[in-house]
């Protein structure tokens, strides 16, 4: 399947125009916080899955034993939250 390929493509490009920057740190779910794909692949983790949702794509991405889902609106737009 391309699609993750792609959107994994889409992400390195355009990584300087996310809005929001990188932190040393995840905020948590349970924190009631929230990351950016970006985020999450400056700290190393990967893009496992994507699947389309309507207008937007849901993202999986995992390192090591954490994972994350992912909702990816555009390039400025994402929003992830830990799934364990």
């Amino acid at each position: 399947m391309r699609l993750p390929l792609a959107v994994s493509a889409l992400l390195a490009a355009t990584g300087p125009l996310f809005a929001q920057t990188a932190t040393n740190e995840v905020s948590s779910g349970a924190s009631g916080g929230s990351s950016t794909i970006k985020q999450l692949l400056d700290l190393g983790y990967e893009i496992k899955s994507s699947l389309p949702n309507g207008s937007k794509f849901i993202v999986f991405m995992q390192k090591d034993k954490a994972a994350y889902a992912c909702e990816f609106v555009t390039v400025a737009r994402s929003r992830c939250e830990s799934l364990n």
